[in-house]
This record gives C-alpha cells, structure tokens and sequence, in this order.
C-alpha cells in the first residue's frame, strides 16, 4: 500500500515557518488558515498549528468545531482501509476519538480519527475524498 505520512507540530510564527519551508527548501504549501499550514514536504503533510510560546501542557487547537491534538502524527491511508481500520478499532476496546469528516465539500475534505498509544501519542488516520486533494488549496 503506498501512503504519505502526516505529521502536526505546534509553531510560533507562520509566515517565518512558511518562508522556511516553501522558499528556502523549496516546498509545497497547502491549505492554510489563520491557525494552521499544511507543507508538502516531499509527498508527505506537515500541519504547523500556531500556539505561540509552545507548552506542552496547552495540548489542543480548534479545527472547524472540533479540538484536536495540537501534537500528533498520523498516515494518509486509501478510504478503503480507513473503513476497515476504523470498523476493526471500533469493535474493540480502544478509545477512538474525533472521528470527523473534515473541510466537507470543500478541497481537502477528509475522514479523520486518533487513537491513542501506549506512550501518550496521538496517532490520526486521514482517508481524504479525493487522492489529489491533499495538497489542493482550490
């Protein structure tokens, strides 16, 4: 199965964390907000969520209406193995939380859950609608 990896990380200032990346390594950018940017670094998403002088112990952001974890990591994976994962954790005793569809009907939509491991991290499985919509901005 071939899948792109995600990772989120917490950030101080935007524009210098887009200016890093974009013009100095030469990556892509994606969807952004006022909080967040998505960079496409070499296939795989790297969401920075702005959270200022970062505190482990401020672990949330806002994403549409839903609070995520600002720090988690997660894999890009085909919408029939999200279904299948996401049915088989569902069955059994693990704590599957904000499972969403997010950006509906708009470039970038995408199923989401978290899981939690044995460590504390938050891992998320992403199944977006379209393949080519990862990076897509419109």
């Amino acid at each position: 199965m071939k899948t792109q990896f995600h990772l989120a990380l917490p950030c101080l200032d935007l524009e210098e964390t887009r200016a890093f990346y974009q013009d100095l390594l030469k990556a892509g950018t994606g969807r952004k907000s006022e909080s967040w940017l998505d960079i496409n670094l070499f296939g795989h998403q790297i969401t920075f969520a702005l959270a200022g002088n970062f505190n482990f112990q401020f672990k949330n952001y806002r994403l549409q209406d839903y609070v995520l974890p600002s720090f988690h990591f997660g894999i890009i994976v085909p919408m029939d193995f999200w279904n299948e994962l996401y049915q088989r954790l569902s069955s059994m005793d693990i704590e599957i939380t904000t499972e969403a569809t997010f950006l509906e009907n708009q470039p970038g939509e995408h199923l989401s859950f978290f899981v939690q491991d044995p460590n504390g991290y938050m891992v998320e499985f992403k199944s977006f609608r379209e393949e080519g919509d990862i990076f897509k901005t419109d």
